[in-house]
């Protein structure tokens, strides 16, 4: 199965998926974000870090492709904490992943603008840094175009937002904190 976290940046995916590898036996986490550096760095000086690498349908096209192989060749789940707030590039990715058979439980992580704000200041970010900046966007996006199953990470800790995941996966043996 594919865990698939989403959510604002700064609203605790990392962290999150960190947790949940620790509790599932035999899990991986892949983060597709690194792709986007990775063709940011190896790309021609004029193609370098010009907008949001999602933008870029090589950075697409590839993580779908590549989440596909691991999911019919890993026998084990596969944790993903990305954010994905246009529903074309959603539909591309995780749209055309299930219509191809591929299992995946997509959560939404969401915390009020306040609380996400913190914790971007908190971990380092500078005020009005880019990741800021998409709270809005984001915001908007999971309220109207973006479905998942929807976790207030504002009321719990990263544990009790594992657990909770960890519930939904694979059952009720599994309690909240």
């Amino acid at each position: 199965m594919i865990i698939w976290l989403n959510g604002c940046f700064g609203v605790g995916k990392t962290e999150t998926a960190k947790a949940l590898h620790e509790m599932i036996d035999n899990s991986h986490i892949y983060d597709p974000e690194q792709v986007g550096y990775f063709l940011w760095d190896n790309f021609p000086e004029p193609l370098k870090r010009k907008g949001d690498f999602q933008d870029i349908e090589l950075w697409r096209k590839f993580n779908f492709e590549y989440i596909e192989y691991m999911y019919k060749n890993f026998d084990g789940d596969i944790i993903i904490p990305m954010t994905l707030v246009n529903p074309g590039y959603y539909h591309e990715i995780i749209g055309k992943l299930q219509t191809n058979g591929v299992e995946i439980r997509h959560f939404i992580l969401l915390a009020s603008k306040e609380t996400v704000v913190g914790r971007l200041i908190h971990r380092g970010e500078e005020e009005n840094s880019w990741a800021e900046q998409q709270i809005d966007r984001c915001l908007s996006a999971f309220e109207k175009d973006i479905i998942g199953e929807k976790i207030d990470t504002g009321v719990l800790t990263v544990d009790g937002v594992a657990n909770r995941i960890m519930k939904k996966c694979f059952g009720d043996e599994i309690q909240d904190d």
